[in-house]
């Protein structure tokens, strides 16, 4: 593997672990968004998936965002009659997002991304140091 290679492998695990906790701080800025209307639907936690893809100009596998989607789990209700979008039963649904498990995913995708740019950093040096063997 060549030096130019590893710098495309850890741009996009950087790219994509980027993504990852733009979606991670999403669902935490709405962790307490309700519905505007009695009975409404509140935030819905949003998922990211990764997938390999080829570089055809250098044969690495590469990661990349495969899609964004939506977490089916169900929301939380709680009891808040005197809420506005409290439904007739007095019940306010909740975004299924917990904090706890947003934070550890953010935490991991940050952990991700220094690892990637230490690996970036790495590969630039040793590019640099030989180019200055070749001067």
């Amino acid at each position: 593997m060549n030096l130019e290679t590893s710098l495309k492998i850890a741009a996009a695990g950087m790219h994509a672990q980027a993504a990852r906790v733009r979606v991670t701080a999403e669902n935490l800025a709405n962790a307490q968004s309700t519905g505007q209307t009695p009975g409404a639907d509140p935030y819905r936690r949003k998922t990211i998936s990764f997938g390999n893809v080829l570089d055809r100009a250098t044969g690495a596998e590469l990661v990349e965002v495969r899609r964004y989607g939506v977490d089916s789990a169900p929301f939380d209700r709680r009891y808040e009659p005197s809420h506005p979008a409290a439904d007739a039963q007095g019940y306010v649904q909740y975004p299924n997002v917990s904090a706890l498990v947003e934070l550890m995913d953010m935490r991991e995708a940050q952990r991700s991304f220094e690892a990637n740019a230490s690996a970036r950093q790495q590969a630039s040096e040793m590019l640099q140091r030989t180019l200055d063997l070749l001067r």
